[in-house]
Order: structure tokens, then C-alpha cells, then sequence
């Protein structure tokens, strides 16, 4: 049965910090939830037992973890995990999702800054809106993501995808400034990006849903190429989600008429973006 972590009584009193980085699924399997509520966490400056801060129900015998209420708090939710389903019903805080190399996290809410930061695989999908630093390097590394695929309903903040090295970040709404910053590779969708988004790309894609959005290329001296279709945005369009928002995501991906940039100059030119032209 599913594992289910609850803040006690009155939400997560005292400390300001919490790190759950480890509490996943794989770790947790064969475990009952005493043993489970004996694991150490982090708590502000020092280290106390899980079960001290949350009550837990069941075992994650099936994989899964239900994080339930207030987790704004509560910081490394699916970090590093391998395997299985971590679902939150409610909002997280930093580094959720960093350094997953499988499995799937859910966010009903909003998540923190560097969300997914570093992952090399797996998925996440945020119901809200994502801080700064969203599928990016952490802080000192030369690459962010090496592969997986986040799904963002809302916005996201500052230098999303940031030096991303594989992988597809989706943000249905708009991203901040930065947005791609000196990205590596992969791709990154969204409605608009803001100031300073693709300085520095070296490859990659950015994909503007908004025809009517200024292109960043134009902004740092992309070369402006050919009016095409991608076969590669059809085929990201069929592999995500039926519902809201994403159904209409997919629709903008299928319009069938792309503006092409091609850059940074500066860094071999071999990056790319791609924005959609007007209809009819």
C-alpha cells in the first residue's frame, strides 16, 4: 500500500527548513512505517527522526508516496529518487525532484526554486507555478539536466532550463528572464520567455507558443532562418497529457508553421528557436 506523510497536527511547527532529500520510494520499500518514522531528516541546522515532524501511514510496499498538506516548508521532496510515484497534494519547496534519475513525481500546487535541477531521467509535473532555476544547474555545476521531462502548468521564474543538457522542460504559461541560459541541449516549450532568455545557448531548441511574443533571437543577434515544420513537435505534442493544460499545448505544437533563429553566434550558432507564426 501507498505510504502516506502527513504534518502533524497544526502543520510543520518549529523548524523554518525541512530536507526530505532520500525519503523516496525505492529507499522506502520493505520498510513498515515505524522503521520509516525512525529515518533522520534534516531539520533547520541539525538532524531529527522523520516520524518527529509528520505521521505516516502504510508502507510504499507499491512504490508510492502521498505527501499531504503543507510541504511549502519541505525541501528535496524526490530528490535523488530511482523508482517509483511521489505525489504531493499541495505545494513544495526547493529542490524537488533534483537529481531524479527515474520514477515520477506529481505536484498538486506550486514548487520552489531549482525544481528538477540536475535530473538525469524520470518525469515531474507541477499543477501551479515553479520559483527560479526550474530544470537548470545547480548552483557551481557546468550542466543542469541530462535527460527526463518536466511539465510546468503555470509559470515558471528566472533562468529556467538554464545550461540544460538533455531532457524537455514544458511550461504552459510564461518563463522569467534567463530562460535557457547558456543552454546545452534539449528543449525547452513555453508561451513567452523574458528578458535575457537564450544568451549563450550553445544548442537545443526553445519553442515560443505565442506568435504574438517577441522572439528572444532577435534580441541577441540570432540569425533569422526558414518558415517550417518540425516533425519533432508533433511528436512531443502526442506524448503529452489529454487534460488542461496540456491538451491545448499540444494543439499550439500542431499549428504547422514555425519561425526558425538560429543561435547564440557567439557560442557555434548550432542552437535554436522556433516560434510559432499566425494562424489562418
Amino acid at each position: 500500500m501507498a505510504l502516506v506523510i502527513e504534518p502533524l497536527a497544526g502543520g510543520v511547527g518549529g523548524p523554518l527548513s525541512i530536507d526530505l532529500t532520500g525519503i523516496v520510494p525505492g529507499l522506502l520499500a520493505g520498510n513498515s512505517a515505524p522503521a520509516i518514522a525512525a529515518l533522520p531528516i534534516g531539520a533547520d541546522t541539525g538532524t531529527v527522526a522523520l516520524g518527529s515532524l509528520f505521521t505516516l501511514r502504510g508502507d510504499a510496499a507499491d512504490g508510492v508516496v502521498i505527501c499531504r498538506g503543507d510541504f511549502s516548508r519541505v525541501h528535496g521532496i524526490a530528490a535523488g529518487m530511482d523508482r517509483g510515484t511521489v505525489e504531493v497534494v499541495g505545494d513544495v519547496g526547493r529542490h524537488a525532484g533534483a537529481g531524479m534519475t527515474g520514477g515520477r513525481l506529481v505536484v498538486t500546487g506550486n514548487a520552489g526554486d531549482w525544481l528538477a535541477s540536475g535530473m538525469a531521467g524520470g518525469e515531474v509535473v507541477v499543477g501551479g507555478d515553479v520559483g527560479d532555476h526550474a530544470a537548470a544547474a545547480l548552483p557551481g555545476a557546468d550542466r543542469g539536466p541530462t535527460g527526463g521531462r518536466v511539465l510546468v502548468a503555470g509559470d515558471a521564474g528566472a533562468f529556467a532550463a538554464s545550461r540544460m543538457r538533455r531532457g524537455i522542460l514544458v511550461v504552459a504559461g510564461s518563463c522569467g528572464p534567463g530562460a535557457a541560459f547558456e543552454l546545452r541541449a534539449g528543449t525547452l516549450v513555453t508561451n513567452r520567455v523574458g528578458a535575457g532568455s537564450a544568451v549563450g545557448m550553445q544548442r537545443g531548441s526553445i519553442v515560443i507558443l505565442d506568435h504574438a511574443a517577441a522572439p528572444p533571437g532577435a534580441t541577441v543577434g540570432f540569425i533569422a532562418g526558414r518558415a517550417w515544420d518540425p516533425p519533432f513537435l508533433r511528436l512531443l505534442a502526442g506524448s503529452l497529457p489529454g487534460a488542461v493544460p496540456w491538451a491545448g499545448v499540444a494543439a499550439a505544437l500542431r499549428c504547422g508553421r514555425w519561425r526558425q533563429w538560429h543561435g547564440d553566434p557567439l557560442h557555434g550558432g548550432r542552437g535554436e528557436v522556433l516560434q510559432a507564426e499566425p494562424w489562418g
